[in-house]
């Protein structure tokens, strides 16, 4: 007969548990057998190079932190490499093919929002982009301009600021001039310099907005809009100016309004979005300040001594909660909004979002009442205590779930921030509690330094923001172009 198994099998081999190596123990003092390779010189080797490697990215890092350090004068960097950069993109060139080259087709948007934050900027920006790109033709773009006078700075609030700040300072992809997925033929965007040279001003077409569309229309929504300038467009010459003079093609009547979301569907699949990447400057600012807020450890720390881990792409940050407080001025802008009646920014009224907002009712025309004051304040501007008690709320929720660390964008002076954060980390729990005020920022990423902060809120486990404010409608945008869970954007 056959023997069993277990009869064939050595005993060395039957045993119910692992059976170490005969070495394994040292036979004088019962240390493991892979101690004898730790000497005092391999550990010293080891402590060497760890400390080398830290050097170098130390001093690399200084070297960067010199590059950008700020003129002896004071004044605000001017991003000319940025701008030059632009110039030399690919698609500047005459000899191209159509639809691009001398015989390409353009829409240059001279009447382009300015002197306004890069939240109301941003949203026009891209929605312009994605006409252009629904009507075949090559956006022109321009710089984020706070004063388009010539001026190399202008000033705001006693401080001296860019008039002009590039867009790749700010953003890249489609919308920058970058290029599309591969097998789409769409037309790169071109910087205005370009255009003037393809485009020279007897060739073009100016016309004002409301021969297609008036913004005023109530009954008109963003989808609307879309569809009408492309149609438009099929009939028009090649180089189109849209009259500085005239209404923006998406104004503030869509924006601050559920009008805006009748573009959504074409949107959220345009390369406009799906190709959105922030700046290198912005990634970079925030590769250089995520400890603040992302989950630490040991290992991860000396990950960070050989490695710089990539900003993208933007995914979720396990246990961020990031809030948007808006502080200074915009008190005014929300009894301004209470005036008024307004609603949240349109971005910001997704039917899916758990949070919406109704408008009370008002004391007559552009009057509030009292009780109508005090609810659009707690939404707008809610005070220490209203923002705790509402952190707690959204943290009782399944969303909330395994929320650890907080990050508050914020324009709030460092005293009132730092009283915010005490009470905050009086409810207990909470590893990190940080803000804009705490992120270490070179020269040009100091002026720039909105656009870090909406990086950091597009990958927050949950946002809770500011429905009246175009910067957290940019984020929440972003958040459901990516198809987060709704319930992750809460406001105040």
């Amino acid at each position: 007969m056959l023997r069993s198994l277990s009869q064939r099998m050595p005993k060395s081999r039957r045993s119910s548990s692992f059976d170490f190596p005969s070495n394994f123990y040292d036979k004088h003092s019962l240390r493991p057998w892979w101690s004898r390779f730790l000497t005092k010189r391999i550990l010293r080797v080891s402590v060497f190079a760890l400390l080398c490697i830290f050097a170098v990215r130390i001093f690399s890092g200084l070297s960067t932190w010199q590059e950008d350090s700020p003129h002896q004068d004071g004044k605000p960097p001017l991003y000319e490499q940025y701008h030059k950069r632009e110039l030399q993109l690919p698609q500047h060139n005459p000899d191209l093919p159509y639809p691009e080259g001398k015989n390409g087709q353009y829409i240059w948007m001279a009447n382009h929002v300015h002197a306004s934050g890069w939240g109301n900027v941003m949203q026009e920006h891209l929605l312009n982009a994605h006409l252009a790109y629904m009507s075949n033709r090559a956006l022109v773009f321009d710089n984020y301009t706070w004063n388009h006078d010539g001026s190399d700075y202008s000033e705001f609030n006693g401080h001296l600021i860019p008039s002009r700040i590039p867009l790749a300072a700010l953003i890249r992809g489609p919308a920058a001039g970058g290029p599309f997925p591969p097998g789409d033929p769409a037309p790169r965007a071109v910087v205005k310099e370009y255009f003037d040279q393809v485009c020279p001003p007897s060739e073009r077409h100016v016309m004002m907005s409301d021969e297609v569309t008036n913004a005023w229309e109530e009954g008109i929504h963003a989808g609307m809009v879309l569809d009408a300038w492309v149609e438009k467009l099929k009939h028009l010459p090649r180089c189109i100016e849209i009259n500085e003079a005239s209404a923006q093609i998406f104004s503030i009547w869509v924006f601050g309004s559920k009008r805006a979301l009748g573009i959504w569907q074409s949107l959220k699949t345009s390369p406009i979005l799906t190709e959105f990447r922030w700046s290198q400057l912005i990634e970079d600012a925030f590769t250089a300040n995520r400890h603040l807020f992302f989950p630490t450890s040991w290992l991860s720390w000396l990950a960070s001594l050989v490695y710089t881990p990539s900003a993208y792409p933007y995914d979720v940050i396990p246990g961020l909660l990031v809030l948007h407080v808006r502080r200074g001025d915009f008190e005014g802008h929300c009894l301004h909004f209470a005036r008024w009646s307004s609603q949240w920014n349109g971005f910001n009224q997704f039917p899916e979002l758990p949070d919406q907002f109704v408008p009370p009712p008002s004391a007559g025309w552009g009057e509030a009442t009292e009780e109508g004051k005090k609810i659009y304040l707690r939404h707008c501007f809610p005070d220490i205590d209203q923002m705790v008690e509402r952190v707690q709320e959204i943290r009782n929720t399944p969303a909330g779930q395994g929320l650890k660390n907080i990050y508050i964008m914020t324009n709030g002076k460092k005293p009132w921030v730092q009283a915010l954060k005490d009470a905050l980390s009086k409810t207990g729990g909470w590893q990190k509690i940080v803000s804009s005020r705490d992120l270490t920022l070179n020269w040009e990423q100091q002026y720039v330094a909105q656009s870090v902060d909406m990086l950091i809120g597009e990958r927050a486990q949950v946002l809770i923001g500011n429905g009246f404010s175009s910067l957290t409608s940019n984020i929440v945008m972003m958040r459901m172009a990516r198809d987060l869970p709704p319930d992750t954007n809460r406001f105040w």
